[in-house]
Protein backbone atom coordinates (compact mmCIF):
# COMPACT_ATOMS: atom_id res chain seq x y z
CA UNK A 1 0.00 0.00 0.00
CA UNK A 2 2.27 2.80 1.24
CA UNK A 3 5.37 1.35 -0.43
CA UNK A 4 4.76 3.00 -3.82
CA UNK A 5 3.70 6.28 -2.17
CA UNK A 6 7.09 6.54 -0.47
CA UNK A 7 9.05 5.02 -3.37
CA UNK A 8 9.96 1.85 -1.45
CA UNK A 9 10.65 -1.48 -3.12
CA UNK A 10 9.06 -3.59 -0.39
CA UNK A 11 7.59 -3.71 3.10
CA UNK A 12 10.20 -2.34 5.54
CA UNK A 13 8.36 -3.32 8.71
CA UNK A 14 6.90 -6.73 8.00
CA UNK A 15 6.25 -8.81 11.09
CA UNK A 16 7.54 -12.14 9.76
CA UNK A 17 11.18 -12.83 10.73
CA UNK A 18 13.40 -12.26 7.69
CA UNK A 19 17.17 -12.68 7.90
CA UNK A 20 17.54 -10.23 5.01
CA UNK A 21 16.54 -7.48 7.48
CA UNK A 22 18.91 -8.66 10.21
CA UNK A 23 20.15 -5.70 12.27
CA UNK A 24 23.30 -6.18 14.31
CA UNK A 25 22.68 -4.28 17.52
CA UNK A 26 25.16 -4.85 20.35
CA UNK A 27 22.87 -7.43 21.90
CA UNK A 28 22.09 -9.20 18.63
CA UNK A 29 25.77 -9.38 17.67
CA UNK A 30 26.62 -10.92 21.02
CA UNK A 31 23.75 -13.43 20.87
CA UNK A 32 24.77 -14.37 17.33
CA UNK A 33 28.35 -14.83 18.50
CA UNK A 34 27.14 -17.24 21.18
CA UNK A 35 25.30 -19.27 18.53
CA UNK A 36 28.41 -19.35 16.35
CA UNK A 37 30.49 -20.37 19.35
CA UNK A 38 28.07 -23.22 19.99
CA UNK A 39 28.39 -24.44 16.42
CA UNK A 40 32.17 -24.31 16.77
CA UNK A 41 32.12 -26.28 20.03
CA UNK A 42 29.87 -28.95 18.46
CA UNK A 43 28.53 -30.21 21.78
CA UNK A 44 26.28 -29.34 24.70
CA UNK A 45 23.49 -26.78 24.85
CA UNK A 46 23.34 -23.09 23.99
CA UNK A 47 20.46 -21.16 25.61
CA UNK A 48 19.25 -17.85 24.17
CA UNK A 49 16.32 -16.02 25.77
CA UNK A 50 14.55 -12.75 25.06
CA UNK A 51 11.19 -11.02 25.14
CA UNK A 52 8.54 -11.77 22.53
CA UNK A 53 9.59 -9.99 19.36
CA UNK A 54 13.18 -9.38 20.46
CA UNK A 55 14.56 -10.97 17.28
CA UNK A 56 15.44 -14.49 18.43
CA UNK A 57 13.93 -16.27 15.42
CA UNK A 58 15.63 -13.86 13.02
CA UNK A 59 18.94 -14.73 14.69
CA UNK A 60 18.33 -18.44 14.16
CA UNK A 61 17.39 -17.97 10.52
CA UNK A 62 20.45 -15.82 9.95
CA UNK A 63 22.58 -18.56 11.49
CA UNK A 64 21.00 -21.22 9.27
CA UNK A 65 21.90 -19.19 6.18
CA UNK A 66 25.58 -19.28 7.18
CA UNK A 67 25.84 -22.98 8.03
CA UNK A 68 27.93 -25.26 5.88
CA UNK A 69 25.33 -27.80 4.78
CA UNK A 70 28.06 -30.18 3.66
CA UNK A 71 29.27 -30.53 7.25
CA UNK A 72 26.22 -29.77 9.39
CA UNK A 73 22.66 -31.10 9.25
CA UNK A 74 20.38 -28.68 11.10
CA UNK A 75 16.75 -29.11 12.12
CA UNK A 76 14.44 -26.66 13.85
CA UNK A 77 11.44 -27.28 16.11
CA UNK A 78 8.92 -24.47 16.55
CA UNK A 79 5.83 -26.15 18.00
CA UNK A 80 7.10 -27.15 21.44
CA UNK A 81 3.95 -27.71 23.50
CA UNK A 82 4.91 -31.35 23.61
CA UNK A 83 5.50 -34.01 26.19
CA UNK A 84 8.39 -36.47 26.22
CA UNK A 85 7.16 -39.07 23.71
CA UNK A 86 5.88 -36.44 21.29
CA UNK A 87 9.19 -34.63 21.56
CA UNK A 88 11.15 -37.66 20.37
CA UNK A 89 8.79 -38.15 17.43
CA UNK A 90 9.01 -34.49 16.50
CA UNK A 91 12.81 -34.59 16.57
CA UNK A 92 12.79 -37.67 14.34
CA UNK A 93 10.41 -36.01 11.87
CA UNK A 94 12.56 -32.87 11.84
CA UNK A 95 15.51 -34.98 10.70
CA UNK A 96 13.38 -36.81 8.12
CA UNK A 97 13.05 -40.16 9.88
CA UNK A 98 9.88 -42.32 9.65
CA UNK A 99 7.93 -42.49 12.90
CA UNK A 100 4.67 -44.27 12.10
CA UNK A 101 3.91 -47.26 14.31
CA UNK A 102 7.31 -47.02 16.01
CA UNK A 103 7.68 -47.50 19.76
CA UNK A 104 10.00 -45.39 21.89
CA UNK A 105 12.83 -47.91 21.98
CA UNK A 106 12.80 -48.28 18.19
CA UNK A 107 12.59 -44.52 17.80
CA UNK A 108 15.66 -43.96 19.97
CA UNK A 109 17.53 -46.66 18.06
CA UNK A 110 16.63 -45.04 14.74
CA UNK A 111 17.76 -41.63 15.95
CA UNK A 112 21.06 -42.98 17.23
CA UNK A 113 21.69 -44.90 14.00
CA UNK A 114 20.93 -41.78 11.95
CA UNK A 115 23.28 -39.63 14.03
CA UNK A 116 26.02 -42.25 13.81
CA UNK A 117 25.69 -42.35 10.02
CA UNK A 118 26.14 -38.59 9.91
CA UNK A 119 29.26 -38.81 12.06
CA UNK A 120 30.76 -41.53 9.88
CA UNK A 121 30.10 -39.31 6.85
CA UNK A 122 31.96 -36.46 8.55
CA UNK A 123 28.84 -34.48 9.39
CA UNK A 124 27.26 -33.24 12.61
CA UNK A 125 23.65 -32.73 13.71
CA UNK A 126 22.26 -29.53 15.19
CA UNK A 127 18.80 -29.26 16.74
CA UNK A 128 17.34 -25.78 17.36
CA UNK A 129 14.27 -25.71 19.61
CA UNK A 130 12.32 -22.46 19.37
CA UNK A 131 9.75 -21.41 21.98
CA UNK A 132 11.53 -23.75 24.39
CA UNK A 133 9.78 -22.19 27.39
CA UNK A 134 6.73 -24.29 26.42
CA UNK A 135 8.53 -27.59 26.90
CA UNK A 136 7.57 -29.79 29.82
CA UNK A 137 10.33 -30.93 32.20
CA UNK A 138 9.99 -34.47 30.80
CA UNK A 139 10.43 -33.21 27.24
CA UNK A 140 13.56 -31.27 28.22
CA UNK A 141 14.88 -34.38 29.92
CA UNK A 142 14.43 -36.32 26.68
CA UNK A 143 16.49 -33.69 24.87
CA UNK A 144 19.18 -34.02 27.51
CA UNK A 145 19.19 -37.77 27.08
CA UNK A 146 19.68 -37.36 23.32
CA UNK A 147 22.83 -35.38 24.09
CA UNK A 148 24.26 -38.59 25.61
CA UNK A 149 24.60 -40.18 22.16
CA UNK A 150 28.32 -40.52 21.43
CA UNK A 151 30.56 -42.06 18.80
CA UNK A 152 33.82 -42.58 20.60
CA UNK A 153 34.35 -39.24 22.33
CA UNK A 154 32.36 -37.27 19.75
CA UNK A 155 28.91 -35.93 20.66
CA UNK A 156 26.40 -36.85 17.96
CA UNK A 157 23.82 -34.11 18.63
CA UNK A 158 24.07 -30.50 19.70
CA UNK A 159 21.01 -28.51 20.80
CA UNK A 160 20.17 -24.82 20.98
CA UNK A 161 17.26 -23.79 23.22
CA UNK A 162 15.63 -20.51 22.19
CA UNK A 163 12.83 -19.08 24.33
CA UNK A 164 11.18 -16.32 26.27
CA UNK A 165 12.40 -15.18 29.72
CA UNK A 166 10.35 -17.93 31.37
CA UNK A 167 12.92 -20.38 30.02
CA UNK A 168 15.56 -18.85 32.29
CA UNK A 169 13.29 -19.41 35.28
CA UNK A 170 12.74 -23.02 34.24
CA UNK A 171 16.48 -23.56 33.93
CA UNK A 172 16.95 -22.56 37.57
CA UNK A 173 14.62 -25.29 38.83
CA UNK A 174 16.07 -28.22 40.80
CA UNK A 175 14.91 -30.68 38.12
CA UNK A 176 17.12 -28.92 35.55
CA UNK A 177 20.41 -29.46 37.37
CA UNK A 178 21.65 -32.12 34.95
CA UNK A 179 20.71 -30.01 31.94
CA UNK A 180 22.46 -26.94 33.38
CA UNK A 181 25.66 -28.97 33.52
CA UNK A 182 25.40 -29.45 29.74
CA UNK A 183 24.91 -25.74 28.96
CA UNK A 184 28.16 -24.33 27.58
CA UNK A 185 26.84 -20.75 27.10
CA UNK A 186 23.66 -18.75 27.63
CA UNK A 187 22.63 -15.21 26.81
CA UNK A 188 19.58 -12.99 27.34
CA UNK A 189 18.77 -10.74 24.39
CA UNK A 190 17.66 -7.35 25.69
CA UNK A 191 15.89 -4.43 23.98
CA UNK A 192 17.42 -1.81 21.71
CA UNK A 193 18.47 1.49 23.21
CA UNK A 194 17.40 4.86 21.74
CA UNK A 195 20.27 5.12 19.31
CA UNK A 196 19.86 1.54 18.17
CA UNK A 197 16.12 2.06 17.69
CA UNK A 198 16.75 4.90 15.24
CA UNK A 199 19.48 2.91 13.48
CA UNK A 200 17.18 -0.13 13.30
CA UNK A 201 14.36 1.87 11.68
CA UNK A 202 16.70 3.49 9.16
CA UNK A 203 18.37 0.13 8.43
CA UNK A 204 15.05 -1.49 7.52
CA UNK A 205 13.98 1.49 5.42
CA UNK A 206 17.26 1.57 3.50
CA UNK A 207 16.91 -2.13 2.78
CA UNK A 208 13.85 -1.31 0.66
CA UNK A 209 15.28 1.71 -1.11
CA UNK A 210 14.50 4.53 1.31
CA UNK A 211 15.99 7.88 0.23
CA UNK A 212 14.70 10.07 3.02
CA UNK A 213 10.98 9.93 2.22
CA UNK A 214 9.33 9.84 4.71
CA UNK A 215 11.48 11.93 7.01
CA UNK A 216 11.57 11.27 10.77
CA UNK A 217 12.26 14.07 13.21
CA UNK A 218 14.58 13.17 16.14
CA UNK A 219 11.72 13.45 18.65
CA UNK A 220 9.75 10.90 16.62
CA UNK A 221 12.53 8.33 17.00
CA UNK A 222 12.65 8.96 20.76
CA UNK A 223 8.91 8.43 21.14
CA UNK A 224 8.97 5.27 19.02
CA UNK A 225 11.63 3.88 21.35
CA UNK A 226 9.57 4.77 24.42
CA UNK A 227 6.35 3.32 23.02
CA UNK A 228 7.97 0.09 21.84
CA UNK A 229 10.35 -0.34 24.81
CA UNK A 230 13.03 -1.08 22.22
CA UNK A 231 11.51 -4.43 21.16
CA UNK A 232 12.03 -4.88 17.39
CA UNK A 233 8.65 -6.45 16.62
CA UNK A 234 6.85 -3.67 18.49
CA UNK A 235 8.92 -1.13 16.58
CA UNK A 236 7.84 -2.81 13.34
CA UNK A 237 4.19 -2.71 14.34
CA UNK A 238 4.28 0.93 15.37
CA UNK A 239 6.25 2.09 12.30
CA UNK A 240 4.05 0.09 9.95
CA UNK A 241 1.01 1.81 11.43
CA UNK A 242 2.76 5.19 11.24
CA UNK A 243 3.62 4.83 7.53
CA UNK A 244 0.09 3.62 6.80
CA UNK A 245 -1.33 6.71 8.49
CA UNK A 246 1.16 8.87 6.58
CA UNK A 247 0.07 7.34 3.30
CA UNK A 248 -3.61 7.90 4.06
CA UNK A 249 -2.88 11.49 5.13
CA UNK A 250 -0.33 12.12 2.33
CA UNK A 251 2.38 13.03 4.84
CA UNK A 252 6.08 12.94 4.03
CA UNK A 253 7.46 13.82 7.46
CA UNK A 254 6.76 12.45 10.92
CA UNK A 255 7.21 14.31 14.18
CA UNK A 256 6.51 13.65 17.82
CA UNK A 257 2.84 14.57 17.43
CA UNK A 258 2.39 11.93 14.70
CA UNK A 259 3.86 9.17 16.84
CA UNK A 260 1.83 10.36 19.81
CA UNK A 261 -1.35 10.30 17.74
CA UNK A 262 -0.69 6.71 16.66
CA UNK A 263 -0.01 5.71 20.26
CA UNK A 264 -3.25 7.37 21.33
CA UNK A 265 -5.19 5.53 18.60
CA UNK A 266 -3.74 2.24 19.81
CA UNK A 267 -5.17 2.78 23.27
CA UNK A 268 -8.50 4.11 22.07
CA UNK A 269 -9.02 1.15 19.77
CA UNK A 270 -8.67 -1.20 22.72
CA UNK A 271 -11.59 0.36 24.55
CA UNK A 272 -12.09 1.90 27.99
CA UNK A 273 -9.63 -0.46 29.70
CA UNK A 274 -6.75 1.31 27.98
CA UNK A 275 -5.04 3.64 30.48
CA UNK A 276 -4.33 6.39 27.95
CA UNK A 277 -7.64 6.37 26.10
CA UNK A 278 -8.67 9.68 27.70
CA UNK A 279 -5.84 11.70 26.09
CA UNK A 280 -7.57 14.27 23.81
CA UNK A 281 -6.91 13.92 20.11
CA UNK A 282 -6.35 17.65 19.75
CA UNK A 283 -3.78 17.89 22.54
CA UNK A 284 -0.31 18.69 21.22
CA UNK A 285 2.75 17.60 23.20
CA UNK A 286 4.75 20.27 24.99
CA UNK A 287 8.29 20.47 23.52
CA UNK A 288 10.06 19.97 26.86
CA UNK A 289 7.43 17.85 28.62
CA UNK A 290 7.18 14.07 28.79
CA UNK A 291 4.87 12.34 26.36
CA UNK A 292 2.25 10.51 28.44
CA UNK A 293 0.47 9.02 25.46
CA UNK A 294 3.27 6.58 24.81
CA UNK A 295 3.98 5.42 28.35
CA UNK A 296 2.50 2.25 29.83
CA UNK A 297 3.12 0.89 33.31
CA UNK A 298 2.43 -2.67 32.27
CA UNK A 299 4.68 -3.98 29.44
CA UNK A 300 2.38 -6.96 28.87
CA UNK A 301 -0.55 -4.65 28.18
CA UNK A 302 1.53 -2.79 25.59
CA UNK A 303 2.33 -6.10 23.93
CA UNK A 304 -1.34 -7.04 23.72
CA UNK A 305 -2.11 -3.63 22.26
CA UNK A 306 0.50 -4.03 19.56
CA UNK A 307 -0.78 -7.48 18.70
CA UNK A 308 -4.23 -5.99 18.26
CA UNK A 309 -2.71 -3.39 15.93
CA UNK A 310 -1.18 -6.15 13.82
CA UNK A 311 -4.58 -7.79 13.40
CA UNK A 312 -6.30 -4.51 12.56
CA UNK A 313 -3.66 -3.53 10.00
CA UNK A 314 -3.98 -6.92 8.30
CA UNK A 315 -7.75 -6.48 8.01
CA UNK A 316 -7.37 -2.89 6.77
CA UNK A 317 -4.81 -3.84 4.13
CA UNK A 318 -7.09 -6.58 2.84
CA UNK A 319 -10.03 -4.22 2.55
CA UNK A 320 -8.03 -1.49 0.79
CA UNK A 321 -6.50 -4.02 -1.63
CA UNK A 322 -9.97 -5.20 -2.57
CA UNK A 323 -11.13 -1.64 -3.26
CA UNK A 324 -8.04 -0.86 -5.33
CA UNK A 325 -8.60 -4.01 -7.38
CA UNK A 326 -12.19 -3.01 -8.12
CA UNK A 327 -11.12 0.51 -9.14
CA UNK A 328 -8.46 -0.85 -11.48
CA UNK A 329 -10.97 -3.11 -13.20
CA UNK A 330 -13.39 -0.19 -13.64
CA UNK A 331 -10.64 2.02 -15.11
CA UNK A 332 -9.69 -0.69 -17.58
CA UNK A 333 -13.25 -0.82 -18.86
CA UNK A 334 -13.39 2.96 -19.37
CA UNK A 335 -10.40 3.49 -21.65
CA UNK A 336 -10.01 7.05 -23.06
CA UNK A 337 -10.87 7.71 -26.71
CA UNK A 338 -7.81 8.39 -28.89
CA UNK A 339 -7.55 11.93 -30.42
CA UNK A 340 -9.28 12.13 -33.80
CA UNK A 341 -11.15 8.88 -33.36
CA UNK A 342 -14.97 9.05 -33.57
CA UNK A 343 -16.68 8.63 -30.24
CA UNK A 344 -18.75 5.52 -30.02
CA UNK A 345 -22.40 5.59 -29.08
Amino acid sequence: MYESFYGLTGKPFQLNPDPAFYFGSRGHKRAFAYLQYGVYQSEGFIVITGEIGAGKTTLVRSLFEQLDRNRLVAAQLVSTQLDADDMLRTVAVAFGLPVKAVDKASLLASLEAFLCQLAVAGKRALLVVDEAQNLTPRAIEELRMLSNFLLGDQALLQSFLIGQPELRDMMQGPQMQQLRQRVIASYHLGPLDKGETQAYIEHRLRHVGWKGDPRFEPAAFDLIHTASAGIPRRINTLCNRLLLAGFLGEKHAFGAADVQAIAREIHEELGPEAKLASVPRTAAPEPAAPHPAVHADNPSSVLEELREIERRITRLEGAVSTVIGLLNRLLQRERPVKPGAPAGR
